[in-house]
């Protein structure tokens, strides 16, 4: 029997599927309890349901940048790697390329422990030419095969997104708010960087909508920006919905435990959503992928394409599937 995907997506078949929440931690201990906690919700979920980025640029001390990645490579290399034969995401914020500190974080990063890298988070690009100064750097170092995140946070940059999220090594491309809003020399005033100010200013949406639609434009995932109010789990959860259902973002940033599994809640499709996709799907396949009809309504390959990435969705954030629809991911 075909796979779905195989039958659905085409050309898509190769777009970038990652977690929908990137948790990021940057003094040891919280990296300690962010694998950790990784690590229970694999046990949970059986699935891998957030990356957990390592930061080393804004986590890292002044002038201590080399102890700081030593410290993140000597995590890395004592952190268990697979829980139940699922394989944990774990990432690295590196320095910009312009900062004396990057060349030592990717030498010692990639030869330390590149093998087990999901992928590098790259800040502060502004052009294509940064990406490719990276992944020079990278390579040389023995990282060919790591995905490169991106994390755009000017205007210069939102300019030069499509050819920026079109190279091959980019995975995601990341809003970075707070610096994005500080770049515009105080035209744009800082209750844009609240939960609710960054979804009606119209520089900070049109650089939102921008990045979504590069990514989508070219198979990549993007990723919406922090919450700041840490402890306002209904702040968060509109926000996530809102990057998720108004925006097209397929994954967000997490700067504190508490907010990943409301993400992870607000990105996941409901029990109702997953029901109905499972049934439709259900069908297709037992018409052979030709026109079929649920409810009154007709469907063909274009709404099959998505229902199944509903499913695929499910999936992403550990949602519970039909047995039907189990058997696609074994």
């Amino acid at each position: 029997m075909p796979h779905p995907r195989d039958v659905l997506l085409g050309s898509q078949a190769g777009k970038v599927i990652l977690p929908v929440c990137d948790h990021y931690s940057g003094v040891e201990a919280r990296i300690q309890k962010s694998l950790a906690l990784q690590s229970e919700m694999i046990d949970e979920f059986g699935a891998c349901v957030f990356d957990a980025t390592l930061d080393c640029e804004d986590g890292a001390p002044v002038g201590g940048e080399i102890d700081h990645i030593n410290m993140v490579i000597s995590v890395v290399k004592t952190t268990k790697l697979a829980i139940k034969n699922v394989a944990k995401r774990i990432g690295v914020r590196v320095h910009p390329v312009g900062h004396a500190a990057f060349a030592s974080d990717i030498e010692l990063l990639v030869k330390g422990v590149g093998q087990h890298l999901a992928y590098i988070m790259l800040p502060k690009v502004e052009r294509l030419y940064d990406v490719q100064t990276a992944l020079q750097a990278i390579n040389a170092a023995g990282g060919a095969d790591i995905p490169l995140h991106v994390l755009i946070e000017s205007s210069r940059a939102v300019h030069q997104v499509f050819d920026i999220a079109a190279h091959a090594r980019v995975e995601s491309v990341s809003f970075g708010l707070m610096d994005f809003v500080s770049s515009h020399n105080g035209a744009i005033p800082a209750d844009a960087m609240t939960s609710q100010g960054q979804f009606s200013h119209p520089l900070v949406l049109r650089a939102k909508t921008e990045i979504a639609a590069a990514c989508h434009a070219h198979g990549k995932v993007p990723s919406h920006c922090v919450v700041t109010e840490f402890n306002d789990t209904d702040a968060l959860h509109a926000a996530a919905q809102q990057a998720s259902r108004k925006l097209g973002y397929s994954r967000m940033w997490s700067i504190h435990p508490a907010q990943i599994r409301p993400i992870i809640a607000a990105f996941a499709p409901s029990e109702g959503d997953i029901d109905t996709a499972s049934r439709i799907i259900e069908a297709a396949s037992n018409a052979d992928w030709a026109p079929t009809s649920y409810l009154g309504q007709l469907h063909d390959r274009a709404s099959y394409r998505y229902y199944w990435q509903v499913i695929e969705r499910a999936q992403q954030t550990g949602r519970a599937l039909p047995g039907t629809m189990q058997a696609y991911f074994h």
